[in-house]
C-alpha cells in the first residue's frame, strides 16, 4: 500500500471515530427521550418498544418550560441582534483607519481580551454586576455584547480588510456618504462573516450555562432553558426520561440554525483570514 493511501486511510479512521464519539451521545438522548420508566429501568441501552412522546409533552407542561424557553430565545435573540449591529460598525472604523494610532490601539485593547480566561474574571465581574443591580436579563445580554466584541471585531476586521477601498470610492463618486456607504455597499458584503459570527453565538449563547449560573440563578423567573436542566431533579430522584426529553427540545433550534446556515462558517473565516 501507499504511503498516501496508508494516510487517507487513516484520516477515515479518525474521522470515522469522531464521528462515533458525536453521535452516540445524541443516539442515546433521543433512545431514552422514546423510551418510557419502565423500560429503561429494565435496560437503559435497549431500543423503544413504540415511540412514546410523553416525556417531551411532560416536560412542555412541567415547571413552565416554555417560559425558561422563552428565556433563553429572548437573552440570545436580543444579544445576537445587537452584536450583528454594533461589531460590524466598530470594525469598519477599525479597519479603515488602522494606520492611526487610536485606532490601532483600539483595536490592540479589544482583541487582548482573547488572552485573558473568564475564570480570571468572574468572581469580580460577579461583584461589580451585584452592586449595579444587574443580575438580570438586562445585564446578561450587555455581559453577552462585551464578551463576543473580543472575537468578533478580530473577524471583522479581518474580513473588511479584504474588500478593496475601490467600491467605497465609487460609492462616493455616486453620492454616497460614509453611513450610506457602510449600508448600502461594504454591510451586504459582510454576509458571509456576519453568518459566521451569528451561527457562533447563538451556540455560545444558547448553550452558555456558567454566565447565567452567576447572573441569573437567584431567581427562578429569569431561568434560561440550561438552568433549567441544571436544577431539573427533585430531593430523591432523577427522571432520565424527561432529562432527556428537555435536553432534546433545548438543542433542537440551534441545530435548526446550524445547519441552515452551516455553509457561511468556513467561507466566512476563511476569507477573513486571507488577504488579497
Amino acid at each position: 500500500m501507499k504511503k498516501g493511501s496508508r494516510f487517507k486511510t487513516l484520516n477515515y479512521v479518525v474521522l470515522f471515530t469522531g464521528v462515533l464519539i458525536i453521535a452516540y451521545p445524541v443516539y442515546l438522548t433521543i433512545l431514552t427521550a422514546l423510551k418510557t420508566t419502565q423500560e429503561t429501568s429494565k435496560n437503559f441501552f435497549s431500543l423503544p418498544q413504540s415511540l412514546y412522546l410523553g416525556n417531551f409533552i411532560e416536560v412542555i407542561h412541567k415547571a413552565n418550560f416554555p417560559t425558561f424557553l422563552f428565556n433563553s430565545f429572548i437573552i440570545t435573540g436580543v444579544s445576537v441582534a445587537l452584536i450583528v449591529i454594533i461589531a460590524p460598525i466598530t470594525s469598519y472604523a477599525i479597519a479603515r483607519n488602522l494606520k492611526n494610532r487610536y485606532f490601532k490601539f483600539l483595536f490592540g485593547y479589544i482583541t487582548i481580551g482573547i488572552f485573558i480566561p473568564f475564570q480570571v474574571i468572574m468572581i469580580p465581574l460577579t461583584k461589580l454586576m451585584t452592586r449595579l443591580g444587574m443580575l438580570n436579563q438586562a445585564g446578561i445580554i450587555i455581559l453577552y455584547l462585551t464578551f463576543s466584541l473580543i472575537q468578533s471585531v478580530f473577524l471583522y476586521v479581518g474580513y473588511i480588510k479584504t474588500l478593496p477601498l475601490d467600491i467605497e470610492e465609487s460609492a462616493y463618486l455616486d453620492g454616497c456618504n460614509i453611513p450610506k456607504s457602510y449600508f448600502y455597499v461594504i454591510f451586504p458584503l459582510l454576509k458571509p462573516m456576519t453568518a459566521t459570527i451569528v451561527v457562533m453565538n447563538v451556540l455560545w449563547i444558547w448553550n452558555d450555562f456558567l454566565l447565567p449560573l452567576l447572573i441569573l440563578n437567584r431567581s427562578q423567573s429569569y431561568w434560561t432553558i440550561q438552568l433549567f436542566q441544571y436544577n431539573f431533579k427533585s430531593q430523591y430522584m432523577f427522571d432520565y426520561n424527561l432529562a432527556f426529553a428537555s435536553f432534546f427540545l433545548s438543542t433542537l433550534p440551534v441545530v435548526l440554525i446550524y445547519m441552515s446556515m452551516q455553509k457561511h462558517i468556513v467561507s466566512g473565516i476563511t476569507q477573513g483570514a486571507v488577504k488579497h
